[in-house]
């Protein structure tokens, strides 16, 4: 009988942990929003919590799609491709970087990321 309390005190804690991370790394509050920077301009400013697809540029073009409380470049003709690689940012601070495009897209206002750096 002893063992099957401590089974659950276990599953409790357990339960108990997946709480608290959910709600630490859930998307961000209302408010957050998408802004587009290119060349150090801001071109446009988007609601992180409606959901759009954009093109950005012409000739040198990046695909961002709003979903879901996330934003990402799912398609770009740049070389390297790391913009796309870099996938979905939700949380205020975290940007997606397009080097050969001069192209900035920055989470602002909502939740601050707890995260300091991100290394590949």
């Amino acid at each position: 009988m002893r063992k099957r309390t401590w089974d659950i005190v276990l599953i409790a804690a357990v339960l108990l942990a997946a709480a608290v991370l959910w709600l630490c790394l859930r998307p961000t509050e209302t408010g957050a929003s998408v802004l587009v920077i290119r060349d150090g301009q801001e071109i446009a400013r988007y609601a992180l919590q409606e959901d759009r697809t954009v093109t950005i540029g012409e000739a040198d073009y990046n695909v961002l799609e709003i979903r879901d409380g996330q934003a990402a470049v799912i398609d770009a003709n740049c070389g390297d491709h790391t913009c796309v690689r870099t996938g979905a940012v939700s949380r205020a601070g975290e940007s997606i970087i397009c080097l050969p495009h001069r192209l900035e897209i920055r989470i602002t206002g909502g939740a601050d990321s707890d995260v300091d750096i991100v290394a590949q």
